[in-house]
């Protein structure tokens, strides 16, 4: 069972930057692909963006060039970096693990993942 904690949400003004944070329990990090995904009020969950074992990145439309995923495999820690964020980008922010090295279809979507966090909260105030 994998562990998977996420940090770094808070309150910021629209065109602000954040960096959330996600660190795993398990000792093979380095093999897993990750995921941040994020949920609105009274909106499915969708994802945001992911990351596979060579480093490669996909990311949503909606994010793509504003939001950026990177890990560090020493730490156990996947990184998403937030920039020109907008009121829109307001959500509950969640990491997912899942124990493939590499991006198999539907890796934006929530239920290729198997290891969940419990959220961080990002709220963008215009």
């Amino acid at each position: 069972e994998e562990h998977v904690v996420e940090s770094g949400g808070g309150s910021v003004q629209a065109g602000g930057s954040l960096t959330l944070s996600c660190v795993t329990s398990g000792a093979t990090f380095s093999s897993y692909c990750m995921g941040w995904f994020r949920q609105a009020p009274g909106k499915p969950r969708e994802g945001v963006a992911a990351i596979d074992k060579l480093n490669s990145a996909t990311y949503a439309d909606s994010v793509r060039g504003r939001f950026t995923i990177s890990r560090d495999n020493a730490e156990n820690t996947v990184y998403l970096r937030m920039d020109s964020l907008e009121p829109e980008d307001t959500a509950m922010y969640y990491c997912a693990a899942e124990p493939s090295p590499l991006f198999g279809t539907g890796v934006l979507l929530d239920d290729w993942y198997t290891f969940w966090g419990q959220g961080t909260q990002v709220t963008v105030s215009s």
